[in-house]
């Protein structure tokens, strides 16, 4: 059902509208946690530390689809706000028609580059065969990605967070299935936890779309609004495409980071890849509060709600920052333990690199759970350009670590180029944040325009 974000308390609100995301991001981190213990525990530490080498050209890529589908949704969720549903179902014409483009260009250009990107990333010698049969096999069902990343945004757009979570959970259950039957049964290789992710994914993209036209009236497009419109097409563009690049430029941070870190041995690569698998778990909440602020204050931009705004970005740093100090206590206690999930106990010097990461880093979560609200809020806003440069102020910040401190200090080093990314990151969004917020309240204060 739909859901207006416009009425009612803002903590309740939020957290009901959260709460599926949730669940839905730790499903796809379960079955992303089966590829990686299936990998590690049957295949081996070489074929595990390939699957990990791969996560930050992957999400250069996924992240760039992700983020543009992300961003395409927001002027929809305005335009719900506003109750304008025929500039909502142009929207979503003109949002399929873009996504199907860069569904044929992304693959194209990914499948012809998959190799060269992985020797710019000095990718280990032994690692490089299993590390190209799973990047190539994800980066060929890209149009799967766009399809349920595109379709999911729109949901959640008129408030629908619930649907999005249950076909999840069918994916969930399917990859995990497929990751049996194409690794351990077909021996396909590495390559088998890419085609169960990407079919997965595609069912749940699939699912979302015949849902979608049967349940909600708002989103049955008529004839004349199928017709292409640059206009909207542009509107589209100029949220989506600064949100993409945002996160490709962080990409390109963590790829410079995983360039440094492979330069360190497998041993690290190892640990980093395990390390990071545990982080994006327990962190994943922190970026889910962030999509429900991009909503939340997307509606509310349209409905020219300016204190419900402010409220509920105030309401939702106070709950991050609660669940950050929860998290950081958790990981720093029982991140070993954890890392048992896919790591053998005999690996140590394995497992004590991955204690270091996750401790160095969990000082630092609500750095993180803060950029999460204040980037997506402005998202949300429609102020989409200066969070993009919060995330060239990430990608100084990791290549400044890399290449000055990581050659030096080594291991250490690494483990804290992302945290210091945060905190370059933070200082312009805060900035940024109380700018815009006065400038929108006089903006709003004027008579009501289309602007959505």
């Amino acid at each position: 059902m739909t859901k207006e974000l416009t009425h009612g308390k803002p903590l309740p609100l939020i957290l009901q509208f959260a709460m599926p995301l949730i669940f839905g991001y730790m499903l796809q981190q379960l079955y992303s946690l089966c590829d990686t213990v299936i990998v590690g525990r049957c295949l081996g530490v070489n074929e595990l530390a390939a699957v990990g080498s791969t996560g930050a050209v992957s999400f250069l890529v996924l992240g760039f689809a992700t983020g543009i589908c992300t961003g395409m949704s927001i002027p929809v969720s305005q335009a719900f706000g506003a109750g304008d549903n025929k500039a909502l179902r142009k929207y979503l014409a003109n949002a399929f028609y873009l996504s199907a483009f860069l569904s044929v260009i992304m693959t194209i250009g990914t499948i012809l580059f998959t190799g060269d990107l992985l020797r710019l990333m000095k990718t280990p010698e032994e690692l490089y065969d299993y590390a190209y049969d799973y990047i190539f096999t994800v980066f060929a069902g890209i149009s799967a990605t766009i399809l349920y990343n595109l379709l999911s945004s729109m949901l959640r757009s008129i408030g629908d967070s619930r649907t999005p979570l249950i076909f999840l959970a069918i994916a969930a259950v399917l990859n995990i299935g497929l990751d049996f039957l194409f690794i351990l049964v077909l021996h396909t290789g590495v390559a088998g936890a890419g085609y169960a992710s990407v079919i997965s994914q595609g069912v749940s993209g699939i699912l979302c779309l015949i849902y979608m036209f049967r349940k909600y009236e708002i989103f049955r497009i008529q004839k004349d609004e199928w017709k292409v419109s640059l206009q909207h097409c542009g509107r589209l563009l100029s949220i989506g495409l600064p949100m993409a690049l945002q996160f490709s430029i962080t990409a390109v941070g963590s790829i410079i980071l995983q360039t440094s870190v492979n330069t360190l041995g497998t041993v690290s690569v190892t640990a980093v890849t395990a390390a990071s698998k545990l982080q994006m778990v327990l962190t994943g909440p922190m970026e889910c509060l962030g999509i429900t602020m991009a909503t939340y204050c997307g509606q509310n931009r349209g409905a020219r709600e300016f204190e419900r705004i402010r409220s509920g970005i105030r309401t939702s740093i106070v709950v991050s920052m609660i669940y950050c100090v929860i998290s950081a206590v958790v990981i720093i206690v029982l991140g070993g333990w954890m890392a048992l999930l896919f790591l053998d106990a005999s690996e140590t010097e394995v497992m004590e690199q991955v204690k270091e990461y996750l401790r160095l880093n969990a000082y630092f979560y609500p750095t993180l759970g803060l950029l999460f609200i204040l980037r997506n809020g402005l998202q949300g806003m429609s102020y989409s350009f200066l969070p993009m440069m919060a995330g060239v102020s990430e990608l100084f910040a990791r290549v400044l670590v890399c290449v000055a401190f990581v050659p030096t200090f080594g291991y250490p080093a690494a483990c804290l180029a992302s945290p210091v990314a945060w905190i370059f990151a933070d200082t312009l969004l805060v900035t940024v944040y109380f700018v815009k917020m006065k400038s929108l309240k006089v903006q709003l204060a004027r008579p009501a325009t289309a602007t959505y």
